[in-house]
């Protein structure tokens, strides 16, 4: 097992977990959804002594990705990475939700990723798992060797995203995260897009949505 740590910043108007996982033996690490205060993570980067390898976004909401563009002008060889169904949502304002909170964004992925692909990062395999429902084509990524989930908007501690937003399906939602979600094992640790991390077996018994 990889000596992987989990480094959570709550940013943007929306309190949306912003996760640096990083390998502490190689100092390389991802950032998973650079949600705003792009200059932020840049400084703990360099503070750090991190080596930014790739950047990964569970989705294409506003609330996600908002530090995107900042972090891309630092390292412009970094790929943003993003599920290939999601796409359009993150170049279109009016889908990724830009349009209703805050100044548009329109952003163009490096890296498109589909269910099941497999990422070599960080001295494991991070293993893409799409689960559509908040958005149709929200990726969650696993490392399963640490039995960490990082799932965006998709399964919330006590909760799960909502649907009524551009391409939601409440019954995708919740029957993707049975089947996706709550098909790993109970230990594993879920990183949500928003408040608490939770374990996939807490949720299978608490969760007021199953």
């Amino acid at each position: 097992m990889q000596n992987i740590i989990v480094v959570t910043n709550m940013l943007g108007d929306l309190g949306t977990n912003c996760y640096t996982v990083v390998n502490t033996a190689t100092r390389e690490a991802v950032i998973i959804d650079p949600a705003a205060n792009a200059s932020f993570l840049i400084g703990m980067i360099k503070n750090q002594q991190y080596k930014l390898v790739k950047i990964l976004l569970t989705h294409g909401h506003f609330d996600h990705v908002g530090g995107v563009k900042g972090l891309k002008e630092a390292y412009p060889d970094v790929p943003v990475v993003i599920g290939k169904n999601d796409e359009d949502i993150l170049r279109t304002p009016a889908a990724n939700l830009s349009l209703m909170f805050d100044e548009p964004i329109s952003l163009k992925a490096d890296e498109l990723v589909s269910d099941g692909d497999e990422l070599e990062l960080l001295g494991t395999k991070i293993k893409c798992i799409e689960v559509p429902g908040h958005t149709k084509g929200g990726m969650c990524y696993y490392i399963e060797e640490n039995k960490m989930i990082f799932d965006g908007d998709t399964l919330f501690c006590g909760s799960i995203g909502r649907s009524d937003f551009p391409t939601g399906d409440g019954e995708a939602l919740l029957t993707n995260i049975r089947e996706k979600i709550f098909t790993l094992p109970d230990d594993t640790v879920v990183y949500p897009g928003h408040n608490s991390r939770t374990t996939v077996g807490r949720e299978k018994t608490d969760n007021m949505f199953f």
